[in-house]
């Protein structure tokens, strides 16, 4: 599934999430944010500085609510030995989809944020 085919997410599942995101240009991404979501994967590839792009494959759990904590997964390279997991609010997750979204539209990469894969690495403030 490509993110340029993405269809928007019916305005009633898109409702629930729009007081999470008062930016305008989030809520512009937002109903394709939540057609992703509700995707539960994406394949895309990690952009390394200097090197070849690694690619990767994220899954995570879909739920209706906002508030549901989303469990993501995501594994490099095809290899069982790069896999990590992290745990977050939907709404939470949904915005780091938005990012998704932005940078594709900028770079044509799915590629997550780096404070995404600062969540998931741990290395947080």
């Amino acid at each position: 599934m490509s993110i340029e085919k993405l269809q928007p997410a019916p305005t009633q599942q898109v409702g629930v999430y729009v007081p999470y995101y008062p930016q305008a240009g989030k809520k512009q991404l937002l109903p394709f944010a939540i057609s992703l979501y509700q995707k539960g994967a994406l394949e895309g590839q990690r952009k390394i500085e200097g090197a070849e792009s690694i690619p990767f494959i994220a899954t995570w759990n879909v739920s209706t609510l906002p508030a549901d904590l989303c469990r993501c997964r995501i594994q490099f390279d095809g290899n069982a030995e790069l896999s990590y997991e992290v745990m977050m609010a939907n709404f939470e997750f949904v915005d780091f989809l938005i990012d998704v979204i932005t940078t594709f539209k900028r770079s044509r990469l799915a590629d997550f944020s780096q404070a995404f894969y600062r969540k998931l690495l741990r290395l947080e403030d």
